[in-house]
Parts: C-alpha cells; structure tokens; sequence
C-alpha cells in the first residue's frame, strides 16, 4: 500500500504519485490517467482508457461472428 497525501494546487486538491507509482503506470509529465469506479466502491487509476477496452471487446464480438466473412473480404 502506498499512502498518498491530497496537497491544494491554486484551487484544486491533487496528490503526488511517486516515482515508482509513475513507472509502473508507465506515464509521465502531461499524460493522461484514467480514475474509474471499481466494483467495490473504490476506485482505480489506470494509464489506459477504459473505454478503449470496451471497443476492443466489442471488435473481438464482430471478428468472431464473422470470421469466414472475414477471412473471404481479406482474399
């Protein structure tokens, strides 16, 4: 576990995420970090739109669905 604190910038509260909390996000200055509810009702940060996971599964669904389709357009 890693205890952070929430500091005021201007008129905003925020917190510093250490070094290590940085690479193992794999992120850096500017990028943008991703706060989603969990199922417990706590929350997660994540480097990765969790909408992008979404639309991954949804292409997964079709390529599945539609496989010899598929393999026929790709000739």
């Amino acid at each position: 576990m890693i205890k952070l604190k929430v500091r005021k910038f201007g008129n905003s509260l925020g917190v510093v995420l250490p070094k290590e909390v940085v690479n193992r996000l794999h992120t850096k200055d500017g990028e943008p970090l991703f706060l989603t509810e969990a199922p417990d009702g706590g929350y997660q940060i994540t480097s990765h739109d969790p909408a992008t996971k979404e639309k991954l599964a949804k292409a997964e669904d079709i390529i599945n669905r539609y496989d010899n389709t598929l393999r026929v357009l790709a000739k």
